[in-house]
């Protein structure tokens, strides 16, 4: 990454804001900060940033995608963790298009997630070269045995609010989002808890009927990590966690777009029931990511990928992770589902962003916001990625 220059202006683009596409728009960056979104005919010209102008040629600048579903990428896994592995995970992911993300864990033992806490802790308190770790999803360990996806169930317990308080403690702020099964003993007083804290309190993993995550949203549940995986299925006469999940505003939705996880059918239901707020874009990406097919490990569990499916090893097909990036979701969103980029942009941007409370600092194009950008064309496809107005160079 690029530390030099971080003052330049963008002009002539597609500038997708949160209140619409600026055409033959400019953005202005001063420092790593957005002074100007505008037209390109209004461009102000005093700035020291006019020094050093990129003509997009009509492609669009977006805001920096945020991921808080991503495990891992280039043979690394955040549950293992290492200035090397964090390293090598978030530069992948910046070369697409990730600008944010949270390092997410597996169903782990006490011990080994408090290690993740602490180095994840420790790469944040210096500057950190590519995507910028956010902070931290705590995916299980207190999820369903029912449930366990590509979770070790040797390692899942019950929903335990004094883990989650004692960690909280230590490492003030660091956890974003956990994600348990909300039917489980215990998982109500958890909740309480997590809200209490400002923490997303999400449904993962889970067996939970219609009526039990209604009662689990009454005190704060508010969030289902990836949509229709993991989770009872709808059906008309016992409408499920994906029932509850679609039919109530207050649950944001994840969603892997990838073509594998979810049908085009079952995205498009949940983008129609979904408001612009709270339908979000994930990878659920594993150490796999950015490479071929083979053999590799998600957590302490082998992994088989084969045509880019990623399934446990030995299993039924059970589906792993993924090697999914948040350009090829975005464009998946847009060219297959049929979203606008405006709509796709928010899914992957501002959504997460208000989730995590990070939207007073990213994941729109607005003044006096980082400059975390990209620049995309028509196509689709990524030109250029600035966290916090640096440059991504490979």
């Amino acid at each position: 990454m690029s530390a030099s220059n971080r003052s330049f202006q963008i002009a002539h683009a597609e500038v997708v804001t949160p209140k619409g596409i600026i055409h033959d728009g400019a953005v202005v960056v001063e420092e790593g900060l957005i002074a100007y979104v505008g037209s390109t005919s209004g461009l102000p010209s005093d700035s020291p940033a006019s020094a050093s102008t990129i003509d997009a040629g009509g492609s669009y600048i977006l805001p920096g995608f945020i991921d808080v579903h991503v495990h891992g990428g280039m043979l690394e896994d955040f549950s293992i963790p290492s200035k090397e592995a964090f390293d090598a995970i978030t530069k992948l992911h910046c070369s697409q298009g990730t600008t944010s993300m949270l390092a997410t864990t597996m169903t782990m033992p006490y011990d080994v997630i408090d290690e993740i806490l602490r180095e994840v802790n420790e790469y944040m308190s210096n500057d950190m070269p590519y995507a910028q770790l956010a902070g931290v999803h705590l995916e299980g360990p207190f999820i369903s045995p029912k449930w366990p996806g590509a979770q070790n169930p040797t390692h899942i317990v019950p929903p335990n609010r004094s883990w989650v308080e004692a960690w909280n403690n230590r490492y003030p702020g660091l956890i974003k989002q956990v994600t348990f099964a909300p039917e489980r003993d215990g998982a109500l007083e958890l909740i309480r808890y997590l809200r209490k804290e400002g923490i997303v309190a999400a449904a993962g993993h889970t067996d939970a009927s219609y009526e039990e995550m209604m009662a689990a949203v009454q005190v704060g549940l508010h969030h289902a990590v990836h949509t229709f995986n993991a989770m009872t299925p709808l059906h008309h006469r016992k409408p499920g966690t994906a029932g509850a999940v679609l039919s109530t505003p207050a649950i944001s939705a994840e969603i892997i777009a990838d073509g594998i996880h979810v049908h085009h059918a079952a995205i498009k239901l949940l983008a129609q029931v979904k408001d612009d707020n709270n339908l979000i874009l994930i990878t659920d990406a594993m150490s796999a990511a950015g490479l071929g097919d083979g053999e590799y490990m998600l957590g302490d569990l082998p992994v088989i990928v084969k045509d880019s499916v990623c399934t446990l090893k030995d299993s039924d097909n059970t589906l792993a992770g993924s090697t999914l990036t948040m350009i090829r979701g975005f464009r998946h969103l847009v060219q297959e589902i049929g979203l606008s980029v405006e709509r796709a942009s928010e899914a992957a941007s501002l959504n997460p962003a208000k989730l995590i409370r990070m939207d007073h600092l990213t994941g729109s194009v607005e003044t006096g916001k980082q400059a975390d950008l990209l620049l995309v064309d028509q196509n689709l496809n990524l030109q250029s990625t600035w966290v916090k107005g640096r440059k991504y160079e490979s």
